[in-house]
């Protein structure tokens, strides 16, 4: 049976584990171990089967910045599955779980730069849409979903991730 639950600190060689082999290469998983060295890890999400972890999730600080104002938000990045467990929709359920837990605290917005024929289904929709930009200049994958109606400023803005994505950008 899938569970999904907040990872603890018993966890952390095993969510390393999911990253490095989802990706093929360690650089989400090392850039996960910054993130919650930094204390940015705030919705850390992994799906566990029976006893073995298969998935996580990640939401880290974002900030979208206008001309006269800074709104704080999440990012989702990274989301990784083990290989073996792929298409059996853990990592929607991980997904899901993961915006649940933002609801929960009381997240404004989340962000995602992902495939825009994967995300929409939770509720995100083109950022540009909303005269939302990103440091990356991506624009189809880059997609927002409002958690507070009104959180997003009428007028859009630039969303700036934490200094710990630079590394790997």
């Amino acid at each position: 049976m899938l569970t999904i639950r907040s990872e603890q600190s018993a966890d952390v060689a095993a969510v390393f584990e999911v990253h490095r082999a989802a990706f093929g290469t360690d650089a989400e998983a090392r850039l996960v171990d910054r993130l919650r060295g930094a204390g940015n890890a705030r919705v850390s999400q992994v799906a566990e089967l029976g006893e073995k972890i298969v998935g996580h999730v990640l939401f880290s600080p974002v900030s979208l910045v206008t001309p006269t104002a800074t709104h704080s938000g999440l990012g989702l990045a990274p989301v990784a599955v083990l290989p073996a467990y792929q298409r059996r929709g853990i990592g929607s359920a991980l997904i899901r779980e993961g915006l649940a837990e933002c609801r929960r605290q009381n997240c404004p917005f989340v962000v995602v730069l992902g495939h825009p024929a994967y995300y929409p289904r939770f509720g995100f929709t083109r950022a540009s849409a909303r005269g939302i930009g990103n440091e990356y200049e991506a624009d189809d994958a880059f997609m927002v979903l409002e958690l507070q109606p009104g959180a997003l400023p009428p007028g859009g803005g630039l969303v700036k991730y934490g200094a710990e994505f630079a590394e790997f950008a």
